[in-house]
């Protein structure tokens, strides 16, 4: 029986849902057997604030997908998102004694424990969910790549931890298990984005990968073909529809409508309504801006700002960015 894959985005407004076949050959892709998505009522800001709602939803997603697969869904991995996401930087270094001065496999998970460690004090009700080198040096020379195999006596790393809160980590694991599937492992939404949105070519030269989600704004930068920072902002194109109302002094659902280009007729000129939409994902982007200017990447890289979400389809919202950001600006 052909092996299958379930993944599960659990985001503010939509849990979504895929289900992939192996592939027949190692560089042949996954074939889709089937999505579902399905509306996500119990979460705020990628957190949950009614477990009911949101188990109730990851049910309904996964069991319409199931049957449009025809295949039973026991376990899923699972991409998880929301505010609580944050970065922490650590250092490490160990002795390489016990292995006779040779870098292993074992060594490497040895000095990458060891950074973890290091960053305990402030983890607090925090969990790990990746823990990401970005640098590797032996006896203090920066190594190119994974030192696996070289000789030396102090083997040191650079990580960029990802973690998130404990309660929100946790909850969400138990709504999934609630739901009747098996947690098989976690990803943090923005690196499961970019695996399939952004090309290698774009990571090694340098470029920021920002989704516009419906509460959030979640960016992830790559540099030399590693994520060298993660960063989560409250506030997505539901708040470009909450300006529009105010504004205006129309309803959320004509807000909505209007935000989209959906309504004509309307006596609220296109051009006004513009203007507030191009407001609202300007402060966005200086928000993305101001994060790469504290990182020492703004204006540098190459690849520019790849934008996905939502979000990403209203208004000018690329040439907004390449305006602020300084940067080629692209649609994914």
């Amino acid at each position: 029986m052909q092996k299958c894959y379930v993944g599960l985005d659990i985001g503010t407004h939509y849990i979504k849902v895929v289900i992939a076949a192996a592939p027949e050959s190692a560089d042949a892709p996954m074939q889709i057997l089937a999505t579902a998505t399905s509306a996500s009522k119990g979460m705020r800001h990628g957190y949950i604030v009614d477990a009911k709602e949101v188990t109730r939803a990851i049910y309904d997603a996964v069991h319409r997908a199931s049957q449009a697969a025809r295949i039973p869904v026991k376990g899923a991995r699972i991409a998880m998102g929301g505010i609580s996401l944050e970065e922490v930087r650590s250092t490490a270094d160990i002795t390489l004694t016990s292995s006779g001065g040779i870098v292993s496999e074992h060594e490497i998970e040895r000095v990458l424990a060891e950074s973890e460690k290091r960053a305990s004090s402030r983890l607090t009700n925090r969990t790990v969910v990746h823990v990401i080198p970005l640098e590797y040096r032996l006896d203090g020379t920066p190594v190119q790549g994974r030192p696996l195999g070289l000789q030396g006596t102090k083997l040191s790393a650079d990580t960029l931890l990802i973690t998130m809160l404990a309660q929100h980590h946790d909850d969400l694991i138990n709504a999934v298990e609630a739901a009747g599937v098996e947690v098989e492992g976690v990803m943090a939404s923005p690196l499961a984005a970019s695996l399939v949105t952004l090309s290698k070519a774009q990571k090694t030269a340098g470029v920021v990968l920002a989704n516009i989600g419906a509460e959030t704004l979640s960016i992830v930068v790559f540099d030399e073909d590693i994520p060298v920072s993660l960063k989560v902002f409250p506030g997505g194109s539901s708040e470009i529809t909450h300006a529009i109302a105010l504004t205006f002094q129309v309803p959320l659902a004509e807000a909505e409508q209007l935000k989209r280009g959906a309504v004509s007729g309307s006596p609220i000129s296109s051009q006004k309504i513009g203007t507030v939409v191009s407001n609202k994902l300007k402060s966005m982007f200086t928000l993305v801006n101001t994060h790469l200017k504290s990182i020492k990447r703004d204006r540098l890289l190459p690849a520019g700002i790849v934008i996905t979400g939502g979000g990403a389809g209203i208004g000018a919202t690329a040439d907004i960015a390449k305006a602020t950001l300084k940067l080629p600006a692209t649609i994914g």
